[in-house]
């Protein structure tokens, strides 16, 4: 069962290009700081603009860096099934844990194709698959009728849960039951979302305050309900800003300001605008980050 802060981690871009030193220093930083497991090449690594090879590559390069410490849950999704099925058989192949696999977007499938789709891969890669659930970006939400039936197959064993419907989890646990493993994509809402059913978050803030959030996930699960709190309010303002423009653009900008990467970003993602980065800095130096 993955639980805990998982951070989905950002791909720093050096010169037009990954920045491999870079990404490797994230992935030791996290793990120093309590991150429950990793996901390299998701939304907020910038997985539409990689090219295959970057994107294998960057599965591989933090597959070496965590180095067994806490697994890797690598982004391995597409609106081909086929390129699905070959990146998820890349990541397997380069030591990851599991895979997560977000909704087909543009392309609109029923709910019959988004179950072949995931049934497809489930047939074709031994690897525990998390569905990665995000009506904003793929514009399809995929029902818990479907997820329940997806949850049959031995390797589909969660679900990221990106919808901002916090009756959803409950109605997940309640059809699913406990042991499937649900991971909530909106930070905001962390503490609402594990209070229904949850069982951690693939978080954005955690790029930044990857501390905070661990030690929130932390106090939670020892039932510490004061410290979690406490937390969970400390952090929201710090949340809002990671959102105040299209992600991953706030939190590169914030993770530059750490001096740890470049903000950089791939068109059609740009700079973020001068009072993002105002409110970014307000919120970071707010919780004592700068």
């Amino acid at each position: 069962m993955f639980k805990g802060s998982i951070p989905a981690l950002i791909t720093p871009f050096r010169d037009g290009k990954v920045d491999e030193r870079g990404f490797q220093a994230l992935v030791e930083w996290q793990i120093e700081e309590g991150s429950s497991a990793l996901v390299p090449c998701g939304t907020t690594g910038e997985s539409p603009t990689l090219s295959h090879d970057e994107h294998r590559r960057v599965v591989e390069l933090c597959v070496e860096a965590a180095a067994g410490r806490v697994p890797v849950i690598a982004g391995t999704g597409s609106n081909s099934t086929h390129e699905a099925i070959a990146l998820t058989r890349h990541a397997l192949k380069a030591g990851a844990q599991a895979a997560l696999v977000v909704t087909p977007y543009y392309n609109k499938p029923t709910q019959e194709g988004l179950y072949r789709h995931f049934e497809a891969i489930h047939n074709a890669v031994d690897i525990p698959i998390i569905i990665y659930n995000i009506p904003g970006r793929s514009v399809v939400d995929m029902t818990v009728a479907t997820m329940a039936r997806l949850a049959k197959l031995p390797n589909i064993v969660g679900v990221k849960d990106a919808t901002a419907k916090l009756e959803r989890p409950l109605e997940t646990r309640v059809a699913l039951g406990p042991d499937f493993c649900q991971l909530s994509g909106e930070d905001a809402t962390v503490m609402a979302f594990l209070a229904q059913g949850g069982h951690g978050c693939i978080s954005v803030t955690a790029n930044v305050a990857p501390g905070m959030c661990a030690k929130m996930h932390a106090a939670w699960r020892k039932g510490d309900l004061a410290t979690a709190f406490s937390l969970r309010d400390k952090l929201l303002p710090l949340h809002e800003s990671m959102f105040c423009e299209t992600s991953p653009g706030p939190v590169k900008f914030a993770v530059s300001l750490l001096g740890r990467c470049m903000p950089d970003t791939r068109l059609p993602l740009c700079e973020i605008a001068e009072s993002s980065k105002q409110r970014v800095r307000d919120a970071m130096a707010g919780i004592g980050l700068l």
